[in-house]
């Protein structure tokens, strides 16, 4: 693509900055995987109905998918690589979805570790219907979604004890 038709952005991304030149109408989701091989996001549904290309956009889940990524432009972005320690160490989400065998195919896993993330930072102790309430936007056909909501159960818990 002519570099006339290209846009410039500077996006945070787990902490990261990232400068860019990118076509207008690129995806979030494809700058993300293509550009910075970041490809723990997942491609879906591309209509925004399965969750598993869920990113943290300035502190909220967004379904990458659906936004361009010049709309992130001076924003921060987190994705499923950044919930993990610096280290390399899962988070303790992540470790109790290990645990809880909340992941099957583990397709639906990154958007749903987003959900429970984003969750778990605003309510440090959530019911089970707040819980299910906050994955509801994302599809998992292998788990049946008990492991999930055992998983960010046990996550709250384990936070609550290590704070």
């Amino acid at each position: 693509m002519s570099e006339q038709y290209l846009k410039k952005i500077n996006v945070t991304v787990n902490g990261v900055s990232q400068v860019a030149q990118i076509p207008p109408r690129m995806t979030l989701l494809d700058f993300l995987r293509d550009e910075l091989d970041l490809t723990g996001s997942h491609a879906g549904c591309e209509h925004g109905v399965c969750g598993a290309c869920s990113v943290i956009h300035d502190g909220a889940p967004v379904r990458s998918c659906l936004m361009y990524a010049v709309q992130a432009d001076g924003c921060e972005v987190t994705t499923v690589e950044g919930l993990s320690h610096a280290d390399g160490t899962l988070s303790i989400l992540q470790d109790c979805f290990c645990e809880t065998h909340a992941m099957q195919c583990g397709y639906c896993t990154p958007g749903m570790l987003i959900a429970g993330h984003s969750l778990l930072q605003e309510n440090s102790s959530p019911s089970e219907m707040q819980i299910v309430e906050a994955i509801g936007g994302n599809i998992c056909r292998c788990t049946g979604y008990r492991q999930i909501i055992e998983a960010i159960a046990l996550a709250a818990s384990r936070l609550k004890e290590a704070s």
